[in-house]
């Protein structure tokens, strides 16, 4: 196998590579059944067994309470933009949301054509550069839920404090799922694609507290009702059988670790590693975010001119430090630095931009 770079892609993420060795090893006679675990019925005993302790490691990692159930649904967060709406909101019912930044936006014009949505707080005011403070919140009377984006990939703007507001919270979390604790008692529901932090791309896991899905709705397609997945224990339909089984692996490796606070305290100190280095630049790396909101999953940061980008990102992708690329609506660079990723990476990073400003500066 050649060397393995330094991958700071925003996602697909990187992987722990333990867990890709074991997979390789498992891929092709799978727990001595004669075929790839992606050959054999969903049905088949050993897959059922697979699945089971995903969704048992899901919650054990998460520490969601018994009032919440797991689900494991295909088509990533953005189908669950169309489906917190469609399952949630009834007859005059209303929905604030927050506008933080691209997903955040992407969430809110999924969710009007199947309710009545209006936007708690507008972060285009600020240029997405932070998230609100819960005295900004214009939460109106009659809320069914406030839905909050808890990371913005693209603007590398994360929601370090939970709004305290009377309605309860939804939250699409997708790129700093689970690499922080959750206080569950805030939430009806909680969200996020595992392309991030958990697992390849392909479906969302999603809690949901129990007690709501008797009012949920009924007037949608089966495949789309919260109530349906939970009752049939995520297996409505052939799931994503090869995505689950990673997702359990990765859930796995995240427990040996120390589970999410020895999680949590690693994503901080990786990220700090990146921003003393911006911090100490003197100016040459700027990051257009407020501090108080800096993302520790994806870190975004600019160099004086748009030449000497272009220049950093040849010469960084000449050192196996790859896609840094920042997102194509806001240029720049980012460094997205999710679970899997090693500190040992993250320092190969700061030490390549310290040396690259002294040969460039």
């Amino acid at each position: 196998m050649p060397d393995r770079v330094h991958n700071f892609c925003a996602g697909p993420c990187t992987l722990p590579l333990p867990v890709l060795e074991e997979v390789r090893d498992e891929f092709v006679n799978f727990n001595d059944e004669g075929m790839s675990l992606i050959e054999m019925s969903h049905r088949a005993r050993a897959y059922d067994e697979v699945h089971q302790n995903a969704m048992r490691l899901a919650v054990e990692v998460s520490g969601a309470p018994d009032e919440f159930g797991v689900m494991f649904i295909q088509g990533g967060a953005t189908l669950q933009f169309a489906m917190v709406p469609m399952n949630l909101l009834g007859n005059a019912q209303r929905a604030g949301y927050i506008n933080s930044g691209t997903w955040g936006k992407g969430a809110i014009t999924d969710a009007k054509p199947h309710g009545d949505i209006y936007v708690a707080w507008d972060g285009d005011e600020t240029g997405y550069t932070r998230m609100p403070h819960t005295a900004e919140l214009n939460v109106e009377q009659n809320t069914r839920y406030l839905h909050v984006t808890s990371n913005e990939t693209i603007g590398g703007i994360r929601m370090a404090d939970w709004p305290e507001v009377d309605a309860p919270l939804v939250a699409d979390m997708s790129s700093d799922y689970l690499s922080r604790s959750i206080p569950w008692e805030k939430f009806d529901l909680v969200y996020g694609g595992v392309q991030k932090n958990l697992g390849p791309a392909g479906m969302a896991i999603v809690f949901v507290r129990k007690s709501i899905l008797e009012n949920t709705s009924r007037n949608i397609a089966r495949y789309l009702r919260y109530d349906v997945h939970h009752d049939k224990d995520s297996l409505f339909n052939t799931p994503p059988m090869f995505t689950i089984y990673l997702v359990g692996k990765v859930l796995g490796w995240m427990k040996d670790k120390g589970g999410l606070p020895a999680i949590e305290r690693e994503a901080a100190e990786k990220a700090a590693l990146l921003y003393d280095t911006i911090d100490a630049s003197d100016g040459y790396y700027t990051s257009p975010v407020d501090r108080a909101c800096r993302s520790h999953m994806n870190v975004v940061f600019r160099l004086p001119t748009e030449d000497l980008e272009k220049k950093f990102l040849t010469d960084s992708h000449g050192e196996n430090l790859v896609n840094l690329k920042g997102h194509r609506s806001v240029g720049g660079c980012r460094a997205s630095i999710y679970n899997a990723m090693p500190t040992s990476s993250v320092k190969a990073l700061a030490d390549f931009m310290a040396e690259f400003q002294r040969a460039n500066g």
